[in-house]
């Protein structure tokens, strides 16, 4: 922190957390000559790949902060999205004719995607007040004031116009205003592990692979070398280990060439995790607003999550000056209506994705089969997923 401990300060945006969302925030405001603080609960970044995929959609978001060069420099472009059974090919889903200047999905694990938004905060307060925690805030004239447990800094006051959540779902900004987070729990739990590895199917494309005992997805990643990969797979182990032994039996079972499986050489980074699906009931509760998973959590399928959250920042930045500069708060009506829209519907395709890639049933697999057989012949619905997927269709 810059300013004196114990010092109150006075700014125009508070946004607690410092994930992607509230990064890409901060990077928006910055532009447009808001003064912000930007807190996060971590004494520092959480240096994990977690989400690895960059769609189009927020590509072109984020090309007026400056920063896709930097990212298109340290990923890796797919053009291709397939769907497999074994060692059959059910769909394939390219983005290469897409409308955009980037027909591709972005390999990018999020701490460089987190390093980059980071890089060149500017203002007065440009670093992150780590760790700082938010311990509560209330409604006052004109915005809010908040206060801030800054560990061994002490207690710390802001006061700002407005504060904004990106927190994520345990956000103490959404449980702050009052808003529910409506929605439940997958019975399965996901498994993510990040591998060296001999892999057969080309670099170009990220698989998703339908088995009896579950999904599973694997994508390459860039840098040190092309025998990088994600493998993220859904188990009914409680709290499963994830070690090399562990993924090499998924991709055993679940792979390209069942009973033939690559070989691991190295376990960069595993975890094993929960997912839910829940919507809050709002995303805009006085001088309180929501972006990314405060507002919105689900399925990794599709890669959805942390591109959603960075567009909802983005776009939440134009409706907030002209609050700020004009008084006027019909544009974050409008913000919080498309958003919220925008992420019922993401939160609705990634939950039907999920339980169309977990049907275990002998009939219900030969309907999905024959049903994704039937796209593939079909470019006009091939191209609409493509959208989909890309985010291109919001």
């Amino acid at each position: 922190m810059d300013a004196a401990p114990n010092a109150p300060i006075s700014t125009e945006v508070l946004i607690v957390g410092a994930g992607p969302a509230g990064l890409a925030l901060r990077r928006a405001l910055d532009r447009l000559g808001i003064a912000s603080v930007l807190v996060d609960r971590h004494a520092a970044g959480l240096n994990t790949s977690r989400a690895a995929v960059i769609h189009a959609r927020t590509l072109e978001v984020l090309e007026p902060l400056g920063v896709v060069p930097a990212l298109l420099s340290q990923g890796l472009k797919t053009p291709d999205f397939c769907v497999r059974e074994g060692g059959d090919l059910l769909l394939r889903i390219g983005f290469a004719g897409l409308p955009s200047p980037h027909p591709y999905a972005l390999m990018c694990p999020q701490n460089v995607t987190e390093a980059v938004l980071a890089a060149g905060l500017g203002g007065r307060n440009a670093t992150v007040w780590r760790p700082a925690r938010l311990v509560s805030f209330t409604e006052v004239p004109g915005g809010i004031a908040a206060e801030l447990d800054c560990s061994d800094a002490g207690p710390r006051q802001v006061h700002a116009r407005w504060i904004v959540g990106c927190d994520g779902a345990r956000s103490e900004v959404r449980a702050g205003a009052g808003i529910s987070f409506e929605g439940g729990d997958y019975a399965e739990r996901f498994v993510l592990a990040d591998v060296r590895m001999d892999w057969p199917l080309p670099r170009s494309e990220v698989s998703l692979f339908f088995s009896p005992q579950g999904l599973m997805v694997v994508a390459p990643l860039p840098g040190g070398g092309a025998d990088r990969y994600r493998v993220v797979a859904t188990v009914d182990d409680p709290d499963p280990d994830v070690t090399p032994a562990h993924v090499h039996a998924l991709l055993g079972t679940r792979g390209p060439r069942p009973g033939t499986t690559p070989a691991i050489r190295e376990l960069l980074w595993g975890s094993s995790f929960h997912v839910q699906h829940r919507l809050a009931a709002q995303v805009w509760k006085g001088h309180a607003l929501l972006c990314g998973d405060a507002a919105h959590v689900h399925s990794p399928a599709g890669g959805q999550g942390m591109n959603t959250g960075i567009q909802d920042a983005v776009e939440l930045a134009a409706p907030l000056h002209r609050a700020l500069r004009e008084g006027d708060t019909g544009a974050i009506a409008a913000w919080a209506a498309r958003r919220h829209a925008i992420a019922r519907e993401v939160v609705r395709t990634t939950d039907a994705l999920t339980r169309l890639a977990t049907a275990s049933s002998p009939l219900a697999r030969a309907a999905r089969g024959a049903l994704l057989g039937l796209v593939d012949h079909l470019p006009f619905v091939r191209r609409r997923l493509a959208m989909q997927l890309a985010e291109l269709d919001r």
